[in-house]
């Protein structure tokens, strides 16, 4: 029997990406056995079990950026890791690793390789993340969805693939009726879906009780705000007596797919995951890049699509000043939206998971 290790997460927008691929591989070959290999206390050890695949944890964490005495812990950490993903290897026998960024990827990565065994990664941002840069010299295959990314990676080890995404949101263009009434929406009004992801953007937050006032007297308009769960509360208390009719507020959304069908605007963060479904769906959007993160690489992500007319771009020090104005101009001039509309569509690309499932399948085949 063939078999494969996904390695890597942290957050969703590596482990969804990996679920992705891993779906993507049973559908092509039913046969194939796949382990998971992710961070132990880390979103994977829940999301892949409910996914219906078996995870194998890591003791593994990330070094902190001050001189701490936490770090010797990572490192002893990181060694225990390295113990146990060689017993992994070695008694799963994989024909070959993926690894899709995150710090489980790293052990699990070195050792297979060390091993002779063939590595794929797959690069999410339009800045490569620390694990598979340091990765990338002995890995067989690097999926990216990003042009330029031979500034990081060997340039004949590069596949231009684009991100995986769930495959229900592409169900989500032909489902507008459905979602106005699953959120309960007016269907004959314009629909602003804010988004900080599960946990919320705290400097969003901040931005839409700013502007609530002046979108409570947008006659045609109507909002989703998703504000996160860490939020929920404390925002709840703050706005009681005083949300206007117009904007649905909610910790998360049960159904992200129908969310999106609604949405004519949408605000987020700029993660490669939730750009990759934009771009699928073709959908005019703000993007406020999140400051906490490696490199300011959700920066670099916007800006690969600004540069294209694809996306408007608010920085997060200036969010909470500027979210209304450009929601509100961006709603009065149907035209811009249509042409952000048209020009993220066109950075689109559909069945990645595939492609990418295909490179992997290519491997393993190859050893039979």
């Amino acid at each position: 029997m063939k078999k494969v290790i996904v390695s890597g997460g942290g957050t969703g927008g590596h482990i969804f990406p990996a679920l992705s691929i891993a779906n993507a591989l049973k559908r092509l070959d039913k046969d194939i056995e796949i382990l998971f290999v992710g961070a132990e206390g880390k979103m994977e050890m829940e999301k892949v079990p409910e996914a219906g695949y078996k995870i194998v944890g890591l003791p593994v964490r990330g070094l902190q950026r001050k001189l701490t005495l936490g770090n010797l812990k990572v490192l002893w950490n990181l060694w225990r890791s390295l113990r146990k993903a060689k017993r992994v290897v070695r008694e799963f026998k994989p024909d070959v690793v993926v690894g899709v960024g995150g710090y489980a990827s790293g052990p699990i990565g070195k050792v297979a390789t060390n091993a002779g065994i063939p590595l794929v990664l797959q690069e999410q941002n339009s800045y490569a993340g620390v694990t598979n840069k340091l990765l990338a010299k002995k890995a067989a295959r690097i999926c990216v969805a990003y042009e330029g990314m031979e500034r990081f990676f060997p340039k004949d080890k590069i596949i231009f693939t684009g991100n995986p995404v769930r495959k229900d949101l592409l169900n989500a263009i032909n489902e507008r009726a459905e979602g106005t009434a699953f959120y309960g929406l007016d269907p004959n009004k314009k629909t602003v879906l804010i988004t900080g992801g599960s946990l919320g953007a705290g400097s969003i937050n901040k931005a839409m009780v700013r502007w609530l006032d002046r979108i409570a007297t947008w006659e045609n308009v109507q909002v989703i705000w998703q504000c996160g769960s860490y939020y929920h509360k404390e925002l709840e208390v703050r706005l009681k007596d005083r949300l206007p009719e117009n904007v649905k507020f909610m910790p998360f959304l049960k159904r992200m797919d129908l969310a999106y069908a609604c949405a004519d605007l949408v605000v987020a963060r700029a993660g490669a995951g939730t750009i990759s479904e934009l771009c699928l769906l073709g959908k005019a959007v703000v993007l406020v890049p999140s400051p906490n993160v490696a490199e300011d690489h959700q920066t670099k992500n916007a800006m690969a699509l600004v540069n294209k007319q694809a996306a408007v771009m608010i920085k997060d020090s200036e969010v909470i000043e500027q979210l209304g104005e450009v929601m509100n101009r961006l709603l009065q001039n149907d035209q811009e939206r249509n042409n952000l509309s048209e020009h993220i569509l066109t950075l689109a690309m559909k069945d990645s998971d595939e492609v990418i499932a295909k490179e992997i399948l290519q491997i393993v085949n190859c050893k039979f």
